[in-house]
């Protein structure tokens, strides 16, 4: 069950309209590293874990992520301001004008709509894991790009606020991804010649990483179903 609170994670300030950066910022609305593709993962993503701490983290990370949604959303919608003018819309900002009455869309900053092969789900959970990790490193970085094209102090606060939650999802995740590190496709990590061969096809090459040093995993843990 979800319920909806009126007021919003973070308050949105915009000093003043400017829709080509609300075009900018619909990458974090409706691109492949925005708020609803990570909701929509870790939310397709906790379907099938069994374990309880695990799927409440998910469960709580893909809530929080609509409530990003909500406030990249709203933010796009004090920039667009309030006159329609597509004359002047650059690219990915014309749906605004011509399509949505300047009502934020679920697009990247293209103009290409959200689609549901931006979400990443294997059943296993350090594989979906270590997505999630790498998804929140991704938004993170484009919430940086975002930040040095902008002089609005209230865009730039939001932005900040947005690009530090990533940072506590990744850390969350990572400390997740350690608790069970030597369950699932893990378990039988590297334990057998092969995964510890390096091949140096670089001609010259350095050998500089030697896959001999890879310990196998201990197989101490308890095994987290999924």
């Amino acid at each position: 069950m979800f319920t909806h609170d009126k007021k919003l994670l973070y308050e949105v300030k915009v000093n003043s309209p400017n829709p080509n950066y609300a075009a900018l910022l619909q990458e974090q609305l409706g691109g492949a590293n925005g708020e609803l593709k990570a909701a929509m993962q870790y939310l397709s993503q906790s379907f099938r874990i069994k374990d309880p701490e695990i799927k409440d983290l998910f469960l709580d990370i893909a809530s929080e992520e609509l409530s990003h949604m909500e406030i990249v959303a709203t933010t796009i919608n004090l920039l667009n301001g309030h006159d329609l003018d597509a004359k002047n819309a650059t690219l990915g900002g014309i749906e605004a004008h011509v399509l949505t009455g300047l009502t934020p869309i679920l697009a990247n900053a293209s103009g290409y709509l959200w689609t549901g092969a931006y979400v990443n789900e294997t059943g296993d959970i350090l594989a979906d894991l270590l997505s999630n990790i790498a998804a929140e490193q991704r938004a993170k970085v484009v919430y940086e790009y975002l930040y040095r094209q902008i002089d609005d102090k209230g865009v730039k606060d939001t932005i900040d606020f947005l690009l530090n939650r990533e940072e506590a999802h990744n850390t969350m995740f990572r400390e997740a991804f350690n608790k069970v590190k030597d369950t699932a496709s893990n378990r039988d990590w590297g334990v057998t010649a092969d995964s510890k061969l390096y091949f140096d096809l670089s001609s010259p090459g350095t050998n500089r990483f030697n896959a001999q040093n890879a310990q196998p995993p201990s197989f101490s843990a308890p095994n987290i179903k999924r």
